[in-house]
């Protein structure tokens, strides 16, 4: 089965954007593992709010989301979207149901991007694997927190870890 890898840049302090949506503290004078990481999937799951922040990045940057990034099929989960590009998967009905499939289809693994609604149903589910967070050296103080409160204690297993000049330490964990 392939492995739902959340991989995301996170502050010190667990925010994963600002309060208005920012994401300037991101480090991006390196690639910090990404380019290695996208090697191991073929897949993203991202929802509604994430996917239409990357098309609006990808409008202003000749098509490309996020630097380096390979063509990956697109699940796009969404109550409200009618329609996605083409090319892309729109999830819209059972969604939890539909993300076990996609998951015990064969290919890589599957990067789960964006959208703290979105992980948390997914990890409430139990379909997440991995953890891959790279933790950036900033206190926001405010913003979108990615933990919410949990019905229950989930045990990690350090994977990796590497530690960069600028600060940023990038850690992976599996989901016991």
């Amino acid at each position: 089965m392939r492995k739902l890898i959340l991989g995301l840049a996170i502050t010190l302090d667990g925010y994963i954007e600002g309060p208005n949506g920012e994401y300037d503290w991101c480090f991006t004078d390196q690639d910090y593992g990404l380019n290695e990481f996208f090697e191991r999937i073929d897949a993203i799951f991202i929802g509604r709010k994430s996917y239409e922040m990357m098309q609006k990045q990808s409008d202003s940057s000749n098509g490309e989301a996020i630097p380096g990034m390979p063509a990956l099929t697109e699940y796009v989960f969404s109550k409200t979207l009618t329609s996605v590009k083409e090319g892309a998967v729109l999830i819209s009905g059972d969604s939890m149901a539909e993300a076990r499939r996609i998951k015990n289809l064969p290919g890589k693994d599957i990067w789960l991007f964006g959208g703290a609604s979105l992980y948390d149903a997914l990890m409430k589910e139990g379909l997440v694997d991995e953890l891959w967070m790279s933790v950036h050296p900033i206190l926001l103080g405010t913003g979108k927190r990615l933990f919410r409160e949990q019905s229950d204690r989930r045990q990690l297993t350090l994977l990796d870890s590497k530690i960069y000049e600028t600060g940023l330490v990038s850690v992976r964990y599996s989901i016991v």
